[in-house]
């Protein structure tokens, strides 16, 4: 977890609210609604599923890349860093949510069949597809999750949190965990760098102050930004530092221009175009929406 600091946290958008159960509808590069962890290197507090209806995503870790296609399904385990990329055409659903919600209640001895799953560094990321028979009843509720979407009832929160557990229930009696991994080399560079940034997000950063920080050249640099992250160090300085501002602006009554210049922004109508850019709002419409 102190590793996954040096990540974009991506926050619930519905936190705070007696359900925070987040749906995102993603149709190719547009996500309703915006979420300020879409389409870069971040990781949840919650766990979250995807059902895709048309095309194929992949699921990048700092480790792997797992790909599935219209009909499949995947689970993205809580505090695992990841990018989630589309070929093509694309739409899918994703589904957000923090654990408790399988475990019914304080002290239930159902919580013993999430833990044993949620939070486990060897399942970062499992694929639900048409190869196992096992996977069938899974993609079905992610399905009936899709519709439950569309054609909301009176009884959704009911019937959401009935099929989150019946779906739990399949994977529980049918994953079985693999062996914990160690940090290969990639993984090691990219905390190096990750932590500068986390350091320094508030400074000038060069290329060259960024590699030094990994005893590695620039090119070593880009390359372990390209091959892990699909970005370059520059694109993800940026989303780091939107980011902070945008928990500054929730969370402090600071100037809007003093924010931009505290997480690195030298001007702020730069720092407002980027910002609108990435939520959609300007920096001052978000604060108070």
């Amino acid at each position: 977890m102190e590793e996954n600091r040096r990540f974009i946290n991506s926050i619930n958008l519905n936190a705070g609210t007696d359900f925070p159960y987040l749906v995102l509808e993603i149709i190719n590069e547009q996500s309703f609604p915006r979420n300020p962890g879409f389409q870069v290197m971040h990781w949840h507090e919650d766990v979250q599923f995807i059902y895709v209806l048309e095309g194929k995503i992949s699921v990048k870790t700092l480790y792997d890349t797992t790909a599935i296609q219209a009909g499949e399904g995947v689970f993205i385990n809580k505090s695992v860093v990841h990018l989630v990329e589309h070929t093509g055409t694309c739409h899918y659903y994703s589904f957000v949510f923090p654990d408790y919600f399988l475990k019914f209640y304080f002290g239930s001895p159902a919580a013993a069949f999430v833990e044993r799953i949620i939070g486990r560094d060897q399942l970062p990321v499992f694929a639900f597809t048409a190869d196992l028979s096992w996977c069938g009843p899974v993609l079905a509720i992610l399905r009936e999750l899709v519709e439950l979407e569309k054609n909301k009832t009176d009884f959704y929160v009911y019937e959401v949190l009935t099929r989150l557990s019946s779906l739990w229930l399949v994977i529980s009696k049918n994953i079985i965990l693999l062996p914990s991994r160690s940090n290969d080399a990639l993984g090691l560079r990219m905390q190096a760098f990750l932590n500068y940034i986390e350091t320094h997000y508030d400074e000038d950063i060069s290329l060259d102050c960024l590699a030094e920080s990994a005893h590695v050249s620039k090119s070593e640099c880009l390359r372990c930004f390209k091959v892990s992250m699909q970005t370059t160090p520059l694109k993800y300085l940026t989303e780091y530092r939107l980011q902070k501002a945008a928990e500054l602006l929730t969370t402090t009554d600071e100037p809007i221009g003093t924010i931009a210049m505290n997480v690195g922004f030298k001007q702020s109508s730069h720092f407002g175009k980027c910002f609108k850019e990435k939520t959609g709002y300007s920096p001052r419409r978000y604060r108070y929406k």
